[in-house]
């Protein structure tokens, strides 16, 4: 509530004083508050809200009656091994490792240029397809349902890798994390987290003990 002074004819009161009459003012807010719930009902009906993404994860079975003919087999030439050892590297092995040779294990890092690289050189026939599929998909030649179909057949087709991440002792839940990540960028389809073994353990320990003695990565 204000209060608005005025002067009426240049009256005087008693004494020499200014007759002088009191006006109240009242600023009424009722339109803004209407005006705010029509603008919360527009930006609550034009906006779409996102969907929570999921991860799909296959972890290995602890089932010891599996018979080997049932176990899911992979090619050497498709198995990439990331092992997980904390801080800001990460080894790596293709194939099947020679686990009395410690250069068989090779260093690289969470940086684009470090696994991501080698992901995307491993599975560059997927990546390029799906990148025709996204640019499709964009201007809207194809469906949302019919891209999500055809990028999961790519992600699964026969020639692409299988990366199996194995975690250490040492390795932290961010390390997961960016590896998992590292999945969806490079557009992985098969991918399984399973534990680390006590050769893999030897092997590391072997790698990071050149490494500290200056015997270059290879």
């Amino acid at each position: 509530m204000a209060e608005l002074q005025t002067n009426e004819g240049g009256g005087k009161k008693k004494g020499g004083g200014s007759k002088q009459k009191k006006m109240s003012v009242h600023v009424d807010f009722t339109p803004m508050v209407d005006m705010n719930m029509l603008l919360i009902t527009f930006f609550m009906l034009c906006t779409s809200l996102s969907k929570p993404q999921t991860m799909e994860i296959n972890m290995p079975s602890n089932d010891d009656k599996i018979k080997t003919e049932d176990r899911t087999k992979v090619k050497e030439s498709q198995a990439i091994t990331l092992v997980l050892s904390g801080g800001d590297s990460i080894f790596y092995y293709t194939g099947k490792p020679d686990y009395n040779d410690h250069n068989s294990l090779k260093l690289s890092s969470y940086k684009a240029s470090g696994i991501r690289s080698l992901l995307m050189s491993r599975n560059t026939e997927a990546v390029s397809k799906i990148d025709v599929l996204k640019q499709k998909k964009l201007e809207l030649k194809i469906s949302q349902k019919d891209f999500t179909e055809q990028v999961a057949e790519l992600k699964n087709g026969k020639n692409t890798p299988v990366v199996i991440v194995k975690a250490s002792d040492r390795a932290t839940y961010k390390n997961l994390i960016d590896a998992l990540d590292e999945m969806q960028i490079c557009n992985i389809g098969k991918y399984v987290i399973d534990k680390i073994g006590p050769a893999e353990f030897a092997l590391l320990k072997n790698k990071k003990d050149a490494l500290k003695q200056g015997n270059p990565a290879k």
